[in-house]
């Protein structure tokens, strides 16, 4: 290992960076140097420049990923090697305006019938149920679901914060199905500690990738024309709450939003918000009988 990789290491350690967002950072910088040949103490702006231009125009990446390359090296210069440039230096290309995909009901019941195994139908009710990301539902802990005040406890969430969602009396039943169902019949009780959706390894929990592969199936067998992913249903559930009249604060703390404004999409996504939206064309004839009568009154006077 490098002693800059070291440094930079022990930089985001400091900081309490996530172990996933170290070894983006680290892989991203990786890529970096060896695309000139070159450590990147030895590189400039213009490289950080050039290297952007490939990322956007040759090798067609997304303007997401190439922005999780800017932060990475970003990062890396300000902080680790400390260069008196500003953050205006790292240009951030934009991103395009998109709205999440969101399922009716009547589809996320056709989606979860074709989920097949326990196991998986289970971690991706939870991510709808309770709206959780599907890295917060894989590696949740058997003492993480507390029945006895119907909630689940989300141990260190993305930015490092734990939070609570509830437990719906459907969901519990969910998990108490599949616990009863893949449990091996005199196995040890799990301890507290112990997750809840273990792999087949038993020291790990069950992977994002199987899960997304399960989604991808599930898809596909049930004929859905929408593209489908675990993430989706966490839009879902924001989305089918903010319907149904829950404050946009509470959908914020549940979903674990530092800022409000990330939440507030959400309020454009709704289709049945926007349908029962009354145009201001259907008001139109009655704002004008009204104004007649007034003025009518107004002349009679």
């Amino acid at each position: 290992m490098t002693p800059l990789r070291q440094r930079m290491i022990e930089d985001m350690r400091v900081r309490n960076y996530t172990a996933g967002t170290q070894q983006n950072y680290l892989r991203h910088v990786a890529h970096f140097a060896k695309y000139f040949g070159r450590s990147p103490e030895q590189l400039d702006l213009e490289a950080v420049h050039q290297y952007q231009l490939y990322l956007l125009q040759e090798r067609k990446l997304s303007p997401e990923s190439v922005n999780l390359f800017v932060s990475a090296i970003k990062f890396l210069y300000l902080v680790t090697l400390e260069m008196p440039w500003s953050e205006d230096s790292f240009p951030r290309p934009m991103r395009p305006s998109k709205l999440p995909v969101v399922l009716s009901c009547e589809e996320l019941m056709q989606f979860f019938d074709y989920v097949a195994g326990l196991k998986n139908r289970a971690v991706l009710m939870i991510c709808y149920g309770a709206g959780l990301r599907i890295s917060e539902a894989v590696s949740l802990k058997v003492g993480d679901v507390d029945s006895s005040r119907m909630l689940i406890r989300v141990e260190q969430g993305k930015g490092g914060k734990d939070r609570y969602v509830p437990l719906s009396p459907r969901l519990l039943e969910v998990l108490r199905r599949y616990w009863r169902g893949c449990r091996p019949s005199g196995a040890r009780s799990a301890a507290r500690e112990d997750f809840l959706f273990p792999s087949w390894r038993g020291d790990r929990h069950l992977t994002s990738e199987t899960l997304r592969d399960a989604c991808r199936d599930a898809v596909r067998q049930a004929g859905l024309k929408k593209k489908l992913t675990p993430h989706t249903l966490r839009h879902c559930f924001a989305t089918h709450l903010l319907e149904n009249g829950t404050d946009i604060r509470i959908i914020q703390v549940l979903l674990g939003h530092s800022r409000i404004d990330t939440t507030a999409r959400y309020t454009s996504v709704s289709p049945q918000l926007a349908g029962a939206t009354v145009s201001p064309l259907d008001l139109l004839d009655s704002k004008a009988r009204q104004q007649a009568t007034r003025h009518g009154r107004a002349s009679q006077a």
